[in-house]
């Protein structure tokens, strides 16, 4: 009787409704969940605040982006700060040369640093280990100490003043091949490089069609972020573009000023807003690109 009884308990026990015993939620769980999709939603807010707030101002008269308390909504100075802009500066000069330098940049980037990476990675041969310390150590010196000797450089050859001396520099950088190494090293399995081998393959078909395809949510991101970086560059290119003419947007709107001098933030704002239409077009693309690669190697 009491082993018939015991059964007898525990198949009610499975029968139970949801929310009983079995398949009762754990307590304390939904208020958790609530509490963590209110901070997220927070956060994107947060995040999405000065995108929103650029839109704001560039809709605005410098003397209303001033005014407290700030006006939250949007204005209807739009037009005219859009007219004033296309006067004072060659907008889409500008930006043509700033596509050019960082469309040309990011595939230079992409192809060298994910070369280097799948040697330095995959590869084994005599002073591996010395060459990536000393690509290491260069990772690690800032920028701004190889200015001069880069101006120097690109004097000599005769670049100055051309987008060429934006290009060739930032063809390759040591970021790129330590990120691209690392995720090779996770990514590319020996086995699959001995059987390329097997197959008959060389070095640049197993780059081409065994690396590559294998490794393109990294290459997204490192696409992404070249593009950005070589997009809001002002530094090198005040140094290196000497023509005011002949410059890229991040400049061309560094010079933008208003009435007597003074700076027209409403212009500026609007000239601002119109630069992050192309880093939002790459965004949306590579954050595309990554997101499927991933879901279809997690199918897999």
């Amino acid at each position: 009787m009491t082993v018939t009884a015991d059964v007898m308990k525990d198949a009610q026990g499975s029968q139970d409704a949801p929310g009983t015993r079995g398949t009762r939620p754990i307590k304390g769980a939904r208020p958790r969940g609530i509490a963590l999709h209110l901070t997220l939603m927070l956060g994107v807010l947060v995040s999405l605040f000065p995108f929103y707030w650029t839109v704001v101002m560039s809709t605005h008269t410098s003397t209303e982006i001033f005014q407290f308390p700030p006006k939250l909504l949007p204005g209807s100075h739009f037009d005219d700060n859009l007219r004033h802009l296309f006067d004072s500066i060659d907008f889409f000069g500008s930006m043509l040369n700033s596509l050019i330098v960082a469309c040309s940049v990011t595939f230079l980037v992409l192809f060298f640093d994910s070369l280097a990476a799948f040697v330095f990675a995959k590869f084994q041969f005599p002073g591996r280990r010395a060459l990536f310390v000393m690509m290491m150590a260069i990772f690690m010196v800032p920028a701004q100490l190889s200015a001069i000797p880069q101006f120097v450089i690109m004097a000599r050859i005769g670049w100055i003043g051309s987008l060429t001396a934006l290009v060739v520099p930032a063809a390759a950088n040591a970021f790129g091949i330590f990120w691209m190494r690392q995720y090779m090293k996770s990514a590319i399995h020996d086995e699959l490089m001995d059987a390329s081998r097997l197959d008959g393959c060389g070095f640049m078909r197993q780059y081409w069609h065994v690396a590559l395809p294998v490794v393109r949510p990294g290459l997204a991101f490192l696409g992404i972020f070249t593009f950005m970086g070589q997009w809001n560059d002002y530094a090198w290119p005040l140094i290196a573009l000497v023509n005011p003419d002949h410059v890229t947007l991040q400049v061309a709107l560094s010079q933008l000023n208003g009435v007597h001098g003074t700076t027209d933030y409403g212009m500026v704002m609007t000239g601002a807003l119109l630069a992050l239409i192309p880093l939002l077009i790459v965004f949306a693309i590579g954050a595309r690109q990554m997101i499927a690669d991933l879901a279809k190697g997690a199918i897999r």
